[in-house]
């Protein structure tokens, strides 16, 4: 046992030496994700955050249709920020073209209907396809909505009744929300890059020590030596397990502490030393999947170039469950705990969320993450027994 663990961290030490020599590959993997990721996802909330409080604190121009027919209620949205301007030919066309956000239309018998106290009909007309249109429209339904009130208990003053007759119920809400849970479609993304990052983080390495020895027919003196193969493709397996495990702790810490520096009003996370813990002990089964199932694939084909070419299908699984949640959001169920890439991003989501992982999602999920990771090591260990592994192609 104490040579096996020695051949291993021989292997491993050897594997690691040799990559850092390459200091320009050590580079691109160590600092592209700390570099680029935060700035993707702080770029993303500072350019989110600016559209929305330019779209909550400009005046809103609005289209009316029929704007004649209701002067007060014109000029009470010009009170809330909401100016009426002159509507399109083809109002319809233009909210499909991205002309304008909303448009108001206001049919010639609201003004009957207004002199007889009963209840006027104002058509909203926009495109719900459009993220972007959201808040606008949300502003013109609230200043409706506020109009209606004031002029409905207005009505019930002039008539003797207190407009309190009117609200059987009076409904109160609590968001229970986290702030960070509030962040919601940036949230969605961050676990997807963590995921995505540790799952081919050592992806080079890993396919180099293998089909790349290959080819350059360095793997086969290795393999002729008395140790272990076993012993032989753990030590590439932990170099690669170590390099991709430093290189998440970087990312990480670069989105702590992008985070903390980011404005107040794009601070999504409060990256605490807890926080990062669990997120790496998240990712570490994530890390040692990615790199048996590159070694199990690397021990398979004949060339480098073949193991790369398994490489555009592989960067397609850990987006699966992000786009999958997006579309159709699941409940949490402890089964889920158990599914490669679903399990990750749950566990993420939970954790970022700052809400409770209990004790058994944690052991169903490392539980169930470990031992993927060794049935796909006993399966590249088969493959690593064959003794055409060593003949370069």
């Amino acid at each position: 046992m104490k040579l096996l663990n020695n051949t291993v961290w021989t292997v491993a030490r050897k594997e690691l030496v040799d990559l850092f020599r390459d200091r320009r590959t050590v580079m691109l993997g160590l600092l592209m994700g700390p570099l680029l990721f935060p700035l993707l996802i702080v770029g993303m909330g500072t350019l989110a955050e600016k559209r929305a409080r330019t779209q909550l604190e400009s005046v809103l121009e609005v289209p009316v249709i029929g704007a004649a027919h209701a002067p007060n209620l014109v000029a009470f949205l010009g009170t809330r920020d909401i100016e009426a301007t002159e509507p399109p030919g083809d109002p319809e066309r233009a909210l499909r073209e991205q002309d304008h956000d909303v448009v108001l239309r206001i049919p010639e018998a609201f003004q009957e209907q207004w002199r007889g106290s009963r209840m006027a009909t104002i058509e909203i007309l926009y495109d719900s396809s459009r993220q972007d249109s959201h808040i606008p429209v949300e502003r013109v339904r609230a200043a409706l909505g506020e109009y209606s009130q004031q002029v409905g208990a207005l009505r019930m003053i002039s008539r003797g009744f207190s407009p309190e007759a009117t609200i059987a119920v009076m409904v109160a809400q609590r968001d229970v929300a986290t702030p960070e849970a509030k962040r919601g479609m940036l949230l969605a993304i961050l676990p997807y890059l963590l995921i995505f990052s540790s799952f081919l983080g050592g992806a080079y390495l890993v396919t180099d020590v293998t089909a790349g020895e290959r080819e350059r027919q360095s793997l086969e003196p290795l393999l002729a030596t008395p140790a272990s193969r076993s012993a032989i493709m753990s030590g590439k397996i932990l170099a690669a397990c170590l390099f991709g495990m430093l290189s998440m702790a970087l990312i990480v810490l670069a989105f702590r502490l992008s985070f903390a520096l980011a404005p107040a009003a794009i601070q999504m996370v409060s990256v605490s030393a807890a926080m990062m813990l669990k997120i790496l002990l998240v990712l570490l089964p994530m890390v040692l999947i990615g790199t048996t199932l590159l070694t199990l694939i690397a021990a398979s084909v004949k060339s480098v170039k073949e193991a790369q070419s398994y490489m555009s299908v592989l960067m397609l699984l850990p987006i699966v469950p992000t786009i999958v949640l997006m579309v159709n959001p699941l409940k949490n169920e402890l089964w889920q705990f158990a599914v490669p890439f679903l399990a990750q991003n749950q566990m993420l989501l939970k954790i970022i969320r700052s809400e409770w992982v209990s004790p058994l999602e944690w052991a169903t999920y490392l539980g169930a993450g470990f031992g993927m990771g060794l049935l796909l090591w006993l399966m590249a260990a088969r493959l690593y027994h064959r003794e055409k592994l060593a003949i370069s192609a």
